[in-house]
């Protein structure tokens, strides 16, 4: 019999573990319906599946939906079959340019969680986003880990940091999605964020793509990403990867060939 594949979140101090398994697909060890500790911290990563599976999610974490966060639509399915392309970006080295322009080409908008840096430094790509449809979303200023903040008003002033550089650099709102660094958190870092009107987005797949030095064969990658694709999967792809800016063209036409819809994350169902 087949085990059932569950979405683990694994304690902080198991990091190099964790960062293994989710690139090597294995599940991590971790006891099924074991509490979670509030002031715990953890880093997420999700299991590949494939024949369009959705991960599921260990009800030991319900929490990060009771705090209005989420890594899935769960509204999507055969029939709907809806894909929210997410990017992580920090600064630009030609890549993200070439992300946005493979994005104007195939009409298609993504939802980019940034750092101070990039609105700092290409304030003009920013703005290019938020004037070709994109969500611009929060990343928090600095990249900072959020699970060793001892209080709301540190996350507070990372995300009204990165706020502050976008609308002064850049002319544009940031959107009130917030996803943390790395994947790293505990309860109350979710719980915060709820508190101050944003939205924390995990994710439902994501692969190595973040090394610059180590870029994923582009064939390779394409066939990956393009297994693990499920109806209401949040994408997560890094803009600076060379690899994703050679793929992202056939990657898009792909999933179109295969009745996928892609949205922005504000068009998620409540």
């Amino acid at each position: 019999m087949k085990s059932k594949i569950k979405m683990k979140l694994v304690p902080l101090t198991a990091l190099a573990l964790s960062v293994y398994l989710s690139i090597s697909g294995h599940a991590a060890s971790l006891p099924h319906g074991a509490p979670c500790v509030k002031g715990e911290a953890y880093n997420w990563y999700c299991v590949h599946t494939k024949n369009e599976t959705v991960p599921t999610l260990d009800p030991s974490f319900s929490f990060i939906e009771e705090y209005g966060g989420y890594y899935v639509d769960k509204t999507a399915d055969a029939g709907c079959k809806t894909i929210y392309l997410t990017f992580d970006a920090g600064y630009e080295n030609g890549n993200v340019e070439k992300v946005l322009d493979v994005l104007k080409s195939k009409g298609v908008r993504g939802s980019f969680f940034i750092l101070e840096n990039l609105a700092l430094k290409n304030g003009e790509l920013v703005k290019r986003m938020a004037d070709e449809g994109h969500l611009v979303c929060n990343h928090t200023a600095t990249h900072r880990d959020i699970s060793t903040m001892s209080s709301i008003d540190d996350l507070r002033c990372e995300l009204d940091r990165l706020n502050d550089a976008v609308k002064e650099n850049c002319g544009v709102e940031v959107a009130k999605f917030f996803r943390p660094p790395e994947g790293r958190f505990n309860e109350k870092d979710l719980e915060w964020a709820s508190s101050l009107g944003y939205k924390t987005v995990f994710w439902s797949f994501a692969f190595a793509d973040w090394d610059n030095n180590k870029q994923p064969e582009p064939a390779a990658a394409l066939k990956k990403i393009l297994d693990g694709a499920h109806p209401g999967e949040i994408l997560l792809l890094h803009p600076t990867s060379s690899t994703n800016a050679v793929i992202l063209a056939d990657l898009i036409d792909a999933l179109t060939s295969r009745g996928y819809v892609f949205k922005t994350l504000d068009e998620m169902p409540e």
